[in-house]
């Protein structure tokens, strides 16, 4: 009897929660772009000289950990944030994102994850715990890091994030995230969900 009810619970579970339990991977088109175009662009000469400049500042841990608390807690867009968001390299990124219309955003981090530039504000500051920098910095070695569609619920779209290396040479020193929405690189992935 305990058995069937356990059984019945992880059912009733597995309805109620499967959705949101298995993620959709990225589109064939989102990943051919991550590993054409996108990838070219971690050697752009606007990313490149951005991130180097932000690396040469030598910020510790403790200096980037304070700016992502206080960017958390900021409602709106503070000065800090409009400054990264008016950069040059942010107007180079904001060029690429208004070439195409599936670009919900970009951002560029340095060595440590922290925001070097961006198209529009992020949730956080500091990126260097999060999957799209770590795999994508992947200490140094760089590599092309597509993660999985998921609803955004402020853009009300699916998007799925891709990140890539910024290269110095052979060495990475960064890394970029795209924004994209799936439904507007590949009108048909409705159809799939």
């Amino acid at each position: 009897m305990k058995k069937a009810a356990f059984l019945f619970i992880c059912a009733l579970m597995a309805i109620a929660f499967g959705p949101m339990a298995m993620a959709e991977e990225a589109p064939q088109k989102v990943k051919d772009l991550a590993h054409g175009q996108l990838a070219a662009l971690g050697k752009a000469s606007a990313i490149v000289f951005a991130v180097k400049a932000e690396n040469a500042k030598g910020k510790s841990m403790d200096q980037i950990k304070a700016m992502d608390a206080k960017w958390q807690a900021t409602p709106g867009i503070s000065s800090e944030m409009k400054a990264l968001m008016e950069s040059a390299c942010s107007l180079f990124l904001k060029s690429i994102q208004d070439s195409q219309s599936y670009f919900s955003e970009i951002f560029v981090m340095d060595n440590q994850g922290a925001n070097v530039a961006m198209t529009v504000k992020t949730s956080d500051y500091w990126q260097g715990d999060e999957a799209k920098f770590k795999k994508a910095f992947n200490e140094g070695n760089g590599a092309v890091f597509v993660d999985e569609v998921k609803f955004d619920d402020s853009a009300q779209a699916y998007l799925v994030q891709v990140s890539v290396p910024v290269w110095d040479g052979s060495q990475a020193i960064g890394a970029v995230t795209f924004g994209i929405d799936v439904d507007k690189i590949d009108n048909g992935i409705n159809s799939e969900r």
